[in-house]
């Protein structure tokens, strides 16, 4: 596996960790809700790079995916809802929101098992391809 896609992998792995801990711990679900699509970001990164790509500096998983989509299947309703949630978590509600509100202990656990589920299957895509 090429470095650069292992550190993604890596990068992605610790987003993971730290959303898991902090949905077990019960607490900061907007913040589960970031970790989460951080991982889920990083690991369609690492999809990317391991396609001889340079990864594009944005956070817009829609677009990520496109860029993917060809390798692994998502639900892109998902991806968009996990878009409004990573401006949730870096600017105020008023700006950028969910449509029923911040993100609550569902959301936090919703997103957490999607994250979890695609970090497995980018893993096992590259095991594939690489």
């Amino acid at each position: 596996m090429k470095p650069a896609v292992a550190k993604w992998l890596t990068f992605a792995e610790v987003d993971l960790k730290a959303a898991k801990t902090l949905l077990e711990e019960g607490s900061l679900p907007s913040v589960v809700c970031f970790h989460s699509q951080q991982c889920v970001e990083k690991s369609l990164k690492a999809l990317i790079e391991s396609k001889g790509l340079n990864p594009p500096k944005s956070h817009d998983l829609i677009m990520l995916y496109g860029l993917t989509e060809e390798v692994v299947k998502l639900d892109e309703d998902t991806l968009a809802q996990m878009n409004q949630v990573y401006i949730d978590a870096r600017y105020p509600a008023s700006l950028g929101s969910m449509p029923e509100g911040l993100p609550g202990d569902d959301d936090a656990a919703d997103f957490y098992g999607f994250a979890e589920a695609v970090f497995s299957k980018v893993k096992a895509v590259l095991k594939e391809i690489i």
